[in-house]
């Protein structure tokens, strides 16, 4: 049985769990993992089989496709205290992962086996309603991906990531090609237009670093 530490800390992260039954209570603390990522580390494959639905304790993955081209498109980011859509998919319809997923920070997982998940769903009214609700409000975000992509331009794009990302400091710490892997475009593109950004004094550019120096100026092309 895992030990009770962790356990609880996955209870302080998913409250719901501390609202069971005693008897699921006594199942889930009996069965479920606790996988720990190292940053890099493949949390799934695409095309690969899901066995468990997985809970994001601490750390951060991100979930994405590559094209023919070699190409990386970020879909969604998974972190403390959330769950990953494409998981609870894969359970749901008993297919195969879409696409691939992998640890950007150290990231610790509660995971529970898919014959507890099946269980869970069919006797537990509050697991069911949390799974099926996160699930919901995970889709209309993917959603909003499409949107974003179809009608909104590169720059849009660039300028939402960049103030999403940004700490108190204003700081993004990513270069150049991790923004381009995120937006689905290609490193020479994003230096462009963050260099004409930069020469406005709307950015400052830094080794693997990018400093929201204006941010109602980035906020206001966002919105466009």
């Amino acid at each position: 049985m895992p030990d009770s530490h962790r356990i609880e800390r996955w209870i302080e992260r998913f409250p719901l769990i501390g609202n069971f039954s005693a008897a699921h209570l006594q199942i889930a603390r009996g069965t479920v993992q606790f996988p720990v990522l190292e940053a890099n580390a493949v949390a799934y494959e695409l095309e690969g089989p899901c066995a468990y639905y997985l809970m994001c304790i601490d750390g951060r993955t991100r979930v994405f496709r590559v094209s023919e081209t070699g190409r990386e498109m970020l879909i969604y980011k998974v972190t403390g205290g959330g769950t990953c859509v494409l998981t609870t998919q894969c359970l749901l319809s008993g297919g195969n992962f879409p696409a691939e997923s992998v640890a950007e920070t150290r990231t610790e997982l509660a995971a529970l086996p898919i014959d507890i998940f099946r269980q869970l769903m069919a006797e537990s009214a509050e697991f069911r309603a949390f799974v099926l609700d996160d699930y919901t409000r995970l889709l209309s975000s993917l959603f909003t991906l499409v949107d974003d992509i179809a009608f909104a331009s590169l720059e849009q794009r660039l300028a939402r990531r960049l103030l999403v990302e940004a700490d108190a400091d204003g700081i993004v710490v990513k270069t150049h090609h991790q923004l381009a892997s995120d937006l689905g475009s290609v490193r020479e593109v994003i230096s462009r237009i963050l260099g004409e950004w930069a020469e406005r004094g709307s950015v400052v550019l830094r080794r693997g670093q990018i400093v929201v120096a204006h941010r109602v100026a980035l906020a206001a092309f966002r919105s466009r």
